[in-house]
Order: C-alpha cells, then structure tokens, then sequence
C-alpha cells in the first residue's frame, strides 16, 4: 500500500477518535447529577438514565479518556478520566472485602456485590492508564491493590489462572457465568485474555517480581491451554482442568487476541517466549484472516457455534480486526494484511460509525443493514459492554503504528509509547 493512501488512513483515525467517539462520550454520557455515566443510550439518541451502571462500563471510560489524555493531550479528556476515575474508587470499591463491585444502580447503591474478575481486571487496566497519563499515585495504589486482593483470592493456585467469579466475600459463588450469552463455566479465555492485557498494562507503571510473576503465568495460561494448537484459534470455555466445554470460534477474540499476546511477550523480557508467542499468533492471524473474513461484503463475521456460522458484523470485533491485522502487516510486512485493515475500516466507515449522532452502531447484518438479531447490542450506543474502549483503542494504535511506518520506524509501535501523537485537529469542548 502507498504512502498516500497510508496517511489518508492515519488522519481518518484521528478525526474519527476526536470528533465522532470521544466528542459522543464526552457530550452524552456524563452523568452530573448522580455521578459516573449515564448506563444506556439506545439508537438512535435515546438516553435510558435510570439503567444500571456496570463496572466494565466505567473502567474501560477510565481507560479510554486516560489513554486520550495521554496521547492527544487534550484537558476535556483528562477531567471525564478524573469524573471515571473517582466514581470508580468512590462507588464501585468495596471498602470491606476489597475488589470492584459488578454492578450499581443510578445512585450509585450497589445492585450486584458478586466479584467478577474480568470486571476486577479492567479496574486495574483503567486505573493503571490514568496513572500512566496523570503521575498520579493514588490511582497507582489502587491498582496494585486491587491485583494484590485478586491473586490472592481469585488465583487457582493448583490448575492456574483465575476463577470466573465469587461472591462479596471471595467465597465460592454457583453463578460464574459472565453474560447471558455464556455458559456457567468457572474458567474462560475472554477473561484470561483481559487479565493479562490489564497485568500487561500494570506492569508497564510496577515492575515488580509479584506481578512480573502472574504476568507471565497468565501469558502461559493463554500458551498451553487456551490457544489451541491445532486449529490457531481460541477455545472459549473450560472446567477447572482446563477441559473445553464448547466448540465455538470467536474471529473477534482470535485477532485481537493476536496482537494483546505479542504485547504481553514483548513486556516479558524472555526472548524464547516472546519467539514461541509470534510464531504462534502469526498463525492466528492467518487463520482469521483465511476463515473469518466477509469475502462478499468485507468486514470480519461474528463467530461460528459448530458448523453455524454467525454472520454478522459486530462493531468490537471490525475495530479489533482492524487492528491485528495491521499489527500481522508489521510483523510480516505482506501488503494482504494491511489490505484487509483498510477494507475493514470502509466496513466500519460506510456501515458502523454513525455520522449523524455519534459512537458506532452495535451490529449489523452481513451486507451492513442494522438488523443483526444475534447481537445484544444490536440498539445500544451505550450499554454494560458498549463502551468507547475497542473503536477508540482502534484509533490510537493505528495512529501510531501509521505514524510509525510513516516515519520509517522499525516494528510494530502501538500507542504505549509516552510520546503525544501528532495532532491534526482542534481539542474537543467540554459542555458546562
């Protein structure tokens, strides 16, 4: 691909992170009155301020406006990472237990007490950023804290890795399950693979031998139990031995799965880890990139249960496609790679991102009609998982991997580098 048609990609990033993601978070969803964000907005521009206020939402707010913060420098940014950043201590944080609360109503009460680690891991992930993006140290603290309080209660220190879920008390709870769309299962790999995306990210701000330690624990959870070796793709579910309990494949979760673990191996400092870990996630990509495609109507399908292909296109798994099949361009540097990035990102522009009001569609059917019955998010613009963290995530690498390229760096970049991004635009207003 030329350097042209490269830059015009990289600028399409920026005003799409600046002025169509961020721009919606920022005007929509504040929540003055009661604190923390509003917990639905349904299309097309319908606010449901009386939903629950889900952990995953806020921490990965906390994420996405540090990250921001960081790299566009912009202080619109950095006071919705503030507002997250407190209602998560303030609210969400059990002062008697330790670990995050799931689930709150709109005052803030708390509506769901349970412990979920993948929840738990995101909290670490936000806080760890707005450290990274601030210097401030009570948001380290809290970090570490919460990583100290889930290794030593979620950890399975027999079978390795960490339990799905459990009760207030860090007691065992019956009902592990993650969402309604998942089974009851006390181990999954979507949980693992955030767990080490949040350790990843904690210990870029801690290099500490504990957390050095889990760190690479989980990477080796991701290595030998959750990837399977013969198929290069993700299993999603298992007993406590590591036993899968489903045959379903997520394209989503395989591609971005692809470039999470090359970043974890490469923090690692283990150079015969961080090979085996390329080797085998090349062949991920390969493989998502051979069965996971749309070779009619381009973007990326849902899944496939079985021999049922789910073909739908969910807004999350285009932007991780995005993504790691530009991160499978720079490992390898075959054009095809980068090709498909391009065309994915035509998928999102043309079908997705909604230029009338704001954020991105939840899912559409395979030829991009907003009608895809398989998606719980078909109507959320806001929602427990509908978050600004995959789309905006989406624009800050490929920003810097472009820039990268475009500056003739070598090796995938990524936006964990501390150096601002070069700007195109004005900032984004705060509203009063």
């Amino acid at each position: 691909m030329d350097k042209k048609r490269i830059l015009l990609l990289r600028d399409r990033m920026e005003t799409e992170v600046r002025d169509n993601i961020l721009a919606f978070w920022i005007q929509h969803t504040v929540d003055a009155e009661n604190g923390g964000f509003i917990g639905a907005i349904q299309t097309p521009h319908i606010l449901r301020p009386d939903s629950p206020r889900s952990l995953v939402l806020c921490a990965r707010i906390l994420w996405t406006f540090s990250a921001a913060y960081r790299l566009l420098k912009d202080p619109a940014c950095l006071r919705i990472a503030e507002h997250a950043c407190d209602y998560l201590i303030g609210k969400f944080k059990d002062p008697l237990h330790g670990g995050m609360f799931w689930m709150l109503d709109r005052m803030g009460k708390v509506l769901d007490s349970k412990k979920q680690v993948y929840g738990n891991a995101f909290a670490i992930y936000g806080l760890s950023e707005f450290f990274r993006a601030t210097g401030r140290n009570e948001a380290l603290d809290e970090a570490v804290s919460l990583f100290l309080t889930l290794d030593r209660h979620a950890n399975d220190p027999f079978g390795k890795g960490y339990i799905e879920a459990l009760q207030q008390d860090w007691t065992p709870i019956a009902d592990m399950t993650l969402s309604n769309r998942e089974p009851n299962a006390p181990k999954s790999m979507n949980t693992h693979l955030h767990v080490l995306e949040a350790f990843t990210n904690l210990l870029r701000v801690w290099d500490d031998p504990r957390i050095r330690e889990k760190h690479r624990e989980t990477l080796l959870v991701m290595t030998d139990h959750v990837l399977d070796p013969v198929e290069d793709r993700f299993q999603l579910f298992f007993d406590m031995a590591w036993h899968p309990l489903s045959n379903i494949t997520s394209y989503g979760h395989d591609i971005e799965g692809s470039w999470l673990m090359d970043e974890a191996a490469d923090i690692s400092g283990d150079p015969a880890l961080k090979a085996r870990v390329a080797a085998a996630t090349e062949k991920m990509a390969r493989r998502a990139l051979a069965t996971g495609m749309d070779p009619i109507h381009g973007g990326m399908y849902d899944e496939r249960r079985g021999n049922i292909l789910h073909d739908g296109k969910v807004w999350w798994v285009q932007a991780e496609a995005v993504v790691g099949f530009t991160h499978a361009w720079e490992k390898t540097g075959e054009d095809a790679f980068l090709e498909v990035a391009f065309d994915t990102w035509l998928f999102i522009d043309a079908y997705l991102a909604d230029h009338a009001h704001g954020e991105w569609f939840g899912a559409t059917n395979a030829e991009g009609k907003r009608d895809y019955a398989n998606s719980h998010e078909l109507r959320e613009k806001v929602g427990p998982w509908k978050c600004p963290y995959h789309n905006a995530r989406m624009c800050f690498e490929m920003i810097h991997r472009l820039d990268a390229f475009l500056l003739d760096r070598p090796g995938p970049a990524g936006c964990n580098s501390m150096d601002p991004i070069r700007t195109t635009g004005n900032g984004i207003d705060m509203p009063p």
